[in-house]
């Protein structure tokens, strides 16, 4: 997956929807701790901009160089390039010691992990007791209903062109496995549901589409699927290009804490 969204690295930013304030601070008051946190798969630090709200510093990592070059600055985020080729231990000592890390996130992205190793390096960096995992993501977007059967129609052109791991997304990551201790914002298969409130114009929309896997994938085997006739027909349901609208992505949560049996203990003689 590494090169995978490189090629709309420079459209993802301004496409992509911001996540609520309110859901940085409803995971900061569940940690006890706020020294260090971990953004993963940052793309371009839009959920770690939100994260560094509330803690003190936050590494956000990515696999693609392309993407950390659009990356917003901050100066208590600190972005670093994660190849594949990194080793858990090499991973683990570019984001701190075992048990140094108050909350991880991964915003719109984990279903494209090997979620085997990242969980087994997860449970190594969580603080203990009191850290957490949070990841969420969104699969919709409502807008009206002349628009809403105008996207459907067009979204199933794109289906053949989708990744298979796109799978746990699409089901609001119900399928997704997770194995830590619900902290009350979803658990395994039962996701918390949550709306991303948005203002969106239609260039605005068709910048978020452009930036789709899908799409780019589509292109390269030489298939257009924004031709001009389908970009016509969505613009027409939209009720003009230069109407603005307010727009609801449906996003999904899922928030935990490392199980108490997968706890280390060490026993003093």
């Amino acid at each position: 997956m590494a090169g995978l969204f490189d090629k709309q690295a420079e459209i993802y930013l301004e496409a992509r929807p911001s996540y609520p304030a309110e859901w940085y601070k409803m995971l900061a008051e569940l940690t006890p701790h706020h020294r260090l946190a971990w953004d993963v798969a940052t793309g371009n630090g839009q959920a770690a901009f939100g994260v560094a709200d509330h803690y003190e510093e936050v590494i956000a990592t990515d696999i693609s160089s392309a993407q950390l070059k659009h990356a917003k600055q901050r100066a208590n985020i600190r972005y670093m390039h994660t190849p594949l080729s990194l080793s858990d231990d090499e991973l683990m000592n570019s984001i701190g010691a075992e048990g140094s890390v108050d909350l991880i996130t991964v915003a719109q992205a984990i279903h494209w992990f090997d979620l085997p190793r990242f969980y087994s390096i997860v449970k190594r960096l969580l603080r203990k007791p009191g850290g957490v995992i949070a990841v969420w993501g969104y699969n919709d977007i409502e807008v009206t209903p002349k628009f809403d059967a105008a996207a459907k129609r067009w979204y199933e052109t794109t289906i053949p062109y989708w990744n298979s791991k796109i799978s746990s997304l699409n089901v609001g990551y119900q399928s997704l496995p997770f194995p830590f201790e619900s902290v009350g914002l979803g658990s395994e298969g039962n996701p918390l549901s949550l709306d991303i409130p948005k203002e969106l114009s239609f260039e605005g929309y068709m910048r978020m589409v452009q930036s789709w896997s899908a799409v780019v994938a589509a292109k390269e085997q030489g298939v257009d699927l924004l031709s001009e006739e389908a970009v016509e027909e969505l613009e027409a349901a939209w009720g003009g290009a230069g109407v603005v609208r307010s727009v609801v992505y449906k996003g999904f949560m899922v928030a935990g804490k490392v199980k108490v049996s997968e706890k280390i203990t060490i026993s003093v003689p």
